[in-house]
């Protein structure tokens, strides 16, 4: 009876936890900063620790070529690969014997910043919590997968199909060369994907983001002959003031997806002039625009650069350059993804006794990715009741460790459910 089965999982897990626990910790302690995003001794320490578990995993690098245009210093994505029922091809069981399901989490982190009580990298457990670095966004849910595969093999039981543990390393600077990579050269091909959630919400979409790099090229001068220059913060100031006014425009764009409001467009990098008595004669301007699940990125981009050139054109002698950084396409719900969300929502509210709601969130997330090739995805995993609560990508992130456990329940319960086959 599977109910039984669900009971052999949360009480190996409950059995197992002050393992899971150290194992996390072993892996907030190792730094992942993105950037520099040297990242492939994460990777390294990560598979010698999941060897000793029994769960080997392979080692794909990706080449100095491809980082180098990132500007990121060492990759190893992971993959681990478990197969139930009567073996199949390399990457997927036989044909009729069951869906593979991918559990994805990136290792890669913003640098901690300042403010912080405890060591970023101490791992330190203050009140059953633990505090870190990517202790809940998202090294977490390296425990939680991994654990929660561990369990469904040790609960026995007949299976079929297969889990693949992604651990992935680029998420920061977009994904590309994370699950994006494992994807573009055929690593990996599953029928279903759970990716690294931040909190009790099941998220079935996100919304999209383009980043662009703006320079504006002036003539500098000196200022006390401030006509002879050309000044490039001026027309600065005054892009500034137009991509402003057009959030704007952006607010009344609103999405139906619950959790997400509307799109917004923010600067969140200015960099120009040489000196205080130098006219500036460049400035670049970094700017993050937000797209909800309902707008078309060909369409927005255009959009932005229409606003970007036409306002610039109105500071005599100023010359534009546009660089795209990032294009992060929104995530929206695809069909076939019912058996996922059906199965994390029940067991969500079984193991921790409240309502688990669906929801978009404005984020981007690697999930994208993976919907891009045509796999249904959820987002769900180790995390507070929202995201803000666990000062994720702030000082003193922390994760409480009786979400851990839960969640872990939660991921493996419905690998149970996508995998379990009938007794012969």
């Amino acid at each position: 009876m599977i109910a039984t089965r669900y009971e052999a999982l949360d009480a190996w897990i409950d059995a197992h936890f002050d393992e899971e626990v150290r194992f996390l910790q072993e892996l907030v302690r190792v730094p992942t900063d993105t950037p520099p995003g040297n990242n492939a001794p994460h990777a390294e320490r990560t598979a010698e620790l999941l060897a000793a578990m029994g769960l080997p995993a392979e080692k794909h690098p990706v080449p100095a070529w491809a980082l180098q245009e990132y500007g990121l210093q060492s990759i190893t994505n992971l993959i681990v690969r478990r197969r139930f029922g009567a073996a199949g091809g390399e990457h997927r069981p036989a044909a009729g014997l069951g869906p593979i399901v991918a559990l994805n989490a990136h290792g890669d982190v913003v640098p901690p910043g300042e403010g912080w009580s405890h060591d970023p990298y101490g791992a330190e457990i203050v009140d059953g919590k633990l505090y870190g670095r990517a202790a809940a966004v998202s090294k977490s849910d390296f425990a939680t997968y991994a654990f929660a595969l561990r369990a469904l093999e040790a609960a026995g039981g007949p299976l079929k199909g297969g889990v693949e543990l992604h651990f992935t390393y680029d998420e920061e600077f977009g994904g590309e060369l994370g699950p994006g990579w494992l994807l573009a050269n055929r690593l990996t091909r599953p029928d279903f994907l759970i990716a690294a959630g931040f909190s009790y919400q099941v998220v079935t979409a996100h919304s999209g983001c383009l980043q662009f790099e703006v320079t504006l090229h002036g003539l500098a001068s000196h200022a006390a002959y401030p006509e002879t220059g050309i000044d490039a913060l001026q027309a600065a100031n005054r892009l500034l003031s137009a991509l402003y006014g057009y959030n704007e425009v952006l607010r009344a764009r609103r999405s139906a997806v619950a959790g997400i409001t509307h799109p917004y467009l923010n600067v969140g990098r200015i960099e120009g002039g040489s000196n205080t008595n130098v006219v500036p004669g460049k400035v670049v301007l970094k700017i993050d625009r937000r797209m909800i699940p309902e707008e078309e990125a060909g369409t927005v981009e255009a959009e932005v650069r229409e606003l970007i050139e036409r306002t610039v054109a109105a500071s005599a002698g100023v010359r534009v350059e546009i660089r795209r950084l990032l294009l992060a396409h929104p995530l929206k719900p695809l069909a076939g993804n019912a058996p996922l969300v059906d199965a994390v929502l029940r067991h969500g509210q079984a193991v921790f006794g409240v309502p688990i709601p669906t929801s978009g969130m404005p984020l981007y997330t690697d999930a994208r990715l993976y919907g891009a090739h045509g796999v249904p995805a959820v987002i769900y995993g180790a995390g507070p009741r929202t995201v803000l609560e666990s000062n994720a990508k702030r000082a003193d992130e922390h994760l409480v460790l009786s979400d851990l456990r839960g969640a872990t329940k939660v991921i493996a319960r419905t690998l149970l459910d996508l995998l379990h086959a009938e007794a012969p």
